[in-house]
């Protein structure tokens, strides 16, 4: 089984742009598979790691624990990074502190633990440019490995092994990223077939490595290869080429599919993700980027045919958010769209609650999509927590672009709820890591304090709404299904496809697949 998580891709990009496609890239699932036309996260806070723990799991943040791709411990204030295990490092890497090395923080298993519980013989790989990307798809019994932008090679970490594979080496010692040096990123397509997308150079861009227009040479204003070339190519189209590269190299050295046994390939392309944040979905540089990224499943796809058999792998592909469109942009086409500021509105709580309770810092952060209140402080003022959560929630209704904000009170209740997001909220709330408050903004509204860019941590369709497509002649039927659905739904499925039991606490049910033509 082949899965693919592409970050940051929105449904609507795969729709707007279905006329420019390859005829075997995207399209193996849209002409030739079954795509899921209204499929959507169903948790509030959709951002990298939330979205991959979701995928094979089938459980979302409030009980997979990844309730963020970073979160604040709410007895202590210490920041907590969802792959960080400060026990082990990666092999052959620096490893500076929280950074990802194992699924420790995930508190539930995936469809790759249940078939190598069963099988151990299996193998259960995951590929990423980003370490949550990988491990939290490798799941707690899989073998992850992740791109390093300090040195342009992959590496795994310590909870996997002691060493890397010979094949491993030798991928890497080849330095496969230095064949990008110099290259040059340029549209696919004519300048006509861009006209639906926001033109480049765009004061709204945000522009830290690669400039924001095309044509554009990658490494530019260096002289080698190193680690702001390496850093910088992970926003374009050739990192995605790259980390297919290394699967190829996965399947070669680890002979996948090859024996009786099932494994299963999970690979993350993060491409997209960085390219939609820098310059928004709505633009030409994200236009462009979707289809190389459309060639390049189509080289890979032919790559899988010829390796592993046409009819010998089912491969089904979602992603872990969509994406929200620049709000400056939005703001020109006349639409209601901002950016809230975090640190005025922890200002204007502070300010608010420190007029009725005294000083003090009684908000200490935001954290995973809430505000995180001070317990500390509120032991020592002798303060019922859901005291000031309603007052601190009543002050943060009054910014500007909050739609709502929602309590622990109404978050850890078990009650039906018709609150719009509330649902939502507390799928994304854990008690022992989430913050007191969860705070949901108006549509087309973001956190930030930069003026450049753009997001994806809000419960809106732009965020939730992503695609879920599958292929595989042999257990898959062909067409378009718009029953609603939700990501949750995918671990079961490919549960009942792979013939195991379902990871033990997913909570999705099973896709309404057309049945298989052969």
């Amino acid at each position: 089984m082949v899965f693919l998580a592409i970050d940051g891709l929105p449904m609507r990009q795969v729709t707007g742009y279905r006329d420019q496609l390859a005829p075997d890239g995207f399209n193996r699932f849209l002409q030739r598979g079954v795509t899921f036309n209204n499929a959507f996260y169903g948790h509030g806070y959709p951002v990298t790691a939330p979205g991959h723990a979701t995928m094979l799991s089938g459980a979302y943040p409030h009980k997979s624990g990844i309730i963020g791709n970073e979160w604040r411990d709410p007895a202590t204030g210490a920041y907590v990074y969802c792959t960080q295990d400060d026990a082990h490092t990666y092999i052959g890497n620096v490893t500076v502190p929280m950074s990802g090395t194992s699924p420790k923080n995930m508190l539930v298993e995936t469809v790759g633990d249940v078939l190598r519980r069963g099988t151990p013989e299996s193998k259960v790989i995951a590929i990423s440019s980003k370490d949550r990307g990988a491990i939290l798809l490798a799941g707690h019994a899989g073998t992850a490995y992740m791109y390093m932008d300090e040195t342009g090679i992959f590496a795994s970490s310590t909870y996997y092994m002691k060493a890397h594979p010979q094949w491993v080496n030798a991928f890497n010692a080849a330095k496969p990223a230095d064949a990008y040096f110099k290259k040059t990123w340029a549209p696919l397509l004519p300048e006509s077939a861009y006209q639906r997308s926001v033109p480049d150079g765009q004061t709204w861009h945000r522009v830290d490595g690669n400039a924001n227009r095309l044509p554009v040479v990658i490494g530019e204003s260096g002289e080698a290869p190193g680690p702001r070339f390496y850093g910088n190519l992970i926003a374009t189209p050739f990192s995605d080429a790259l980390t297919l590269a290394f699967a190829r190299a996965a399947i070669a050295g680890e002979s996948l599919g090859k024996g009786p046994q099932t494994d299963i390939l999970a690979i993350s392309l993060s491409g997209h993700d960085y390219v939609n944040h820098a310059f928004g979905p709505e633009s030409r540089l994200s236009h462009d980027h979707f289809l190389h990224l459309d060639r390049t499943l189509q080289t890979f796809f032919a790559d899988l045919d010829r390796r592993i058999g046409k009819n010998n792998y089912v491969v089904a592909l979602t992603t872990d958010h969509g994406f929200l469109d620049t709000p400056e942009w939005a703001q020109s086409q006349g639409r209601i769209a901002g950016r809230l500021n975090p640190t005025l509105t922890l200002a204007a709580v502070n300010a608010g609650l420190s007029q009725k309770y005294g000083d003090g810092k009684w908000a200490t952060g935001f954290s995973a999509g809430g505000i995180l209140l001070n317990a500390n402080l509120m032991a020592v003022k002798g303060l019922a927590s859901a005291t000031l959560a309603e007052e601190a929630k009543s002050i943060v209704l009054e910014q500007k672009g909050v739609l709502d904000v929602f309590t622990r009170v109404q978050l850890s209740s078990t009650e039906p709820t018709t609150t719009p997001f509330l649902a939502a909220a507390r799928n994304s709330w854990h008690p022992d890591r989430s913050a007191q408050l969860f705070v949901v903004l108006e549509h087309g509204w973001m956190m930030g304090i930069r003026k450049a860019g753009t997001t994806h941590d809000g419960p809106h369709p732009a965020n939730t709404h992503v695609p879920i497509l599958l292929y595989g002649p042999r257990w898959v039927g062909s067409g378009q299904v718009e029953t609603r659905v939700e990501v949750v739904d995918i671990a079961p499925t490919l549960s009942r496809i792979l013939k195991i039991a379902a990871p033990a606490q997913f909570e999705g049910k099973l896709l309404p697949l057309p049945a298989p033509t052969r």
